[in-house]
């Protein structure tokens, strides 16, 4: 039985001993029972006194908060130091306490209370009420921050993204809180808004395709297309940062919160009044606002703009760039071609503005009419030469020259040439003009030889005398009569008893204009003359002579 006593005295005894003597590394509550040389002494009980510096009761950038008699709790890290005092900390205490605190709020997704004391690289500390916490630069707002002093020392709440006690890390986020206060903020005003509502905003930003207009805590995107009804090339164009616009709800998104704004809509639309106001075929001055591979965009009136396309900009320049033909903020005169209503198109025309060139040179030039130009390009079907009006006639090979084969003729020409040519053809349609070189001055063969036909007796001169027969001229066409067509008498088929300069009538037997050549023969002269003397005299004077018969004829023409 005593036994048993003494055992449970010495339990008692333990117990006693456990409860008054503080376990080190624990947090213990004393009584600050002096404050001296900017120490607080402090007695946690157990005949056991500590010190500990005034500045761990301060809040970062406060005063410290203590005085004689408080109760505070400490880090007991020893029992004794080298002057027999305990050794206590405040500053660990209220981190013990600060963890244990934050531990259950990360645990409950709930915010803490904390301030911004420092500045360290990639971001900032934070005070969490006896923890440090990290909070990185990105994490400080939701748009980033050029100063981040005005926020230094403020209590606010913040949101805990990490934790992990045993390497003493919390990393924090002020714009999650921030985000989360604009959503329902923004859930707020856009529960007020409607599709259609007319609204003033702040322009906050200007980017290339937009602005950002702020409605009282919510942003909404103006796309540079719903700005007016014209054709902006960049916002900044009628919008500057800071201005106060009036602007449409278009479009709000429920779930993502975004919403779409226009400001074009708010004016009168003036696609309204277009078909009245451009007919068909009229024609308007306009200012070229973009130029592309296709054509030129021509503004009419400022929302209304019309495409002049490339095949509609020019009567003769064909595959050139639109670009080498008008320029941007050029005026122009265009006429209306075509109006689509529903796409919101009209097509314009710049050539209809000016008289097709073909047609005016078909006026001014007649068949027939000479022309000089230069040679601009030589083909291997003839020569292209320019003529006014910026546009092109072609002289066939055929047309080159009378006398050449055209293969040989175009030899003579070249690129830069100056011609002289006779208009032969003017098709509008096909944008075609014929000329002919040759035709200069007329035909020389057609009006040598205007009134002769087969059977004419004409009178030649002989130029030259060969083996084969003589070179005769007829009005400046030269002919060859053959040895066999000199006389029907073959002993006088001889050339030499010609001379040249000598004149002899002879009989026209060939016209032939393709070659440009005459059939010429003096025995066929003769033959025709007597077979005419035998129908004329051999009748009556049956039983004349050949001779008496053409003596008689000579005789009747003298």
């Amino acid at each position: 039985m005593a036994n048993a006593t003494m055992e449970e005295f010495e339990a008692l005894l333990n117990e006693s001993f456990e409860m008054d003597t503080p376990e080190e590394g624990s947090v213990v509550k004393g009584k600050v029972i002096a404050i001296e040389a900017g120490q607080a002494i402090i007695d946690v009980g157990y005949k056991m006194e500590g010190r500990v510096e005034l500045k761990e009761f301060a809040e970062p950038g406060e005063a410290p908060t203590v005085a004689v008699g408080d109760e505070v709790e400490v880090y007991l890290r020893a029992a004794e130091n080298a002057r027999g005092e305990a050794v206590i900390s405040r500053e660990m205490a209220r981190r013990e306490e600060a963890w244990d605190r934050l531990e259950k709020a990360y645990a409950d997704d709930a915010r803490v209370e904390g301030a911004i004391f420092g500045r360290v690289k990639g971001g900032f500390t934070v005070d969490l009420g006896g923890a440090v916490a990290f909070l990185p630069g990105s994490q400080v707002d939701v748009r980033p921050v050029r100063d981040a002093g005005p926020l230094m020392g403020l209590k606010q709440p913040f949101q805990i993204l990490k934790m992990d006690r045993r390497r003493g890390n919390i990393v924090v986020s002020r714009r999650a809180i921030l985000e989360e206060s604009r959503a329902e903020q923004r859930a707020e005003v856009i529960g007020k808004l409607n599709e259609g509502d007319a609204v003033d905003g702040v322009v906050k930003n200007i980017t290339e395709y937009g602005a950002f207009v702020d409605l009282g805590g919510v942003d909404g995107l103006l796309h540079v297309t719903d700005m007016a009804w014209r054709r902006v090339n960049h916002p900044s164009e009628i919008l500057s940062i800071g201005e106060t616009i009036k602007v449409q709800v278009i479009k709000i998104n429920k779930e993502t919160h975004r919403i779409s704004l226009g400001m074009k809509q708010l004016q009168e639309d003036p696609w309204d009044l277009v078909a009245a106001k451009y007919p068909l075929e009229s024609v308007h001055t306009g200012r070229v606002t973009n130029i592309t591979d296709y054509g030129a965009f021509v503004e009419l009136e400022p929302g209304v703009e019309g495409l002049v396309h490339v095949s509609e900009m020019s009567w003769t320049k064909k595959n050139v760039h639109p670009g080498k033909i008008v320029s941007t903020s050029q005026e122009v005169e265009v006429m209306v071609l075509e109006i689509d209503g529903a796409k919101r198109r009209v097509s314009l025309g710049l050539k209809q503005t000016m008289r097709n060139p073909w047609e005016v040179f078909a006026e001014t030039h007649p068949e027939g009419t000479q022309v000089e130009g230069e040679v601009k390009n030589i083909t291997e079907f003839g020569l292209f030469v320019g003529l006014e009006g910026d546009i092109d006639g072609m002289v066939h090979l055929s047309d080159l020259s009378w006398d050449e084969r055209g293969e040989d003729a175009i030899q003579n020409y070249r690129k830069g040439d100056m011609v002289e040519a006779v208009v032969s053809e003017v098709d509008v349609e096909k944008e075609r003009i014929s000329l002919s070189i040759k035709a200069v001055g007329g035909d020389k063969f057609a009006d040598a030889v205007g009134g002769v036909k087969r059977g004419s007796i004409v009178t030649v001169e002989v130029t030259a005398i060969e083996d084969g027969g003589i070179e005769v001229e007829y009005e400046g066409m030269k002919s060859f009569i053959r040895r066999s067509d000199l006389s029907r008498d073959r002993a006088e088929q001889r050339p030499e008893r010609f001379s040249v300069g000598d004149k002899v009538d002879v009989r026209v037997t060939n016209v032939d204009s393709k070659t440009r050549r005459l059939g010429l023969s003096i025995k066929a002269r003769e033959i025709a003359e007597e077979k005419e003397a035998v129908e004329q005299y051999g009748s009556s004077d049956s039983g004349a002579s050949l001779g008496d018969i053409l003596g008689a004829a000579l005789n009747k023409d003298e």
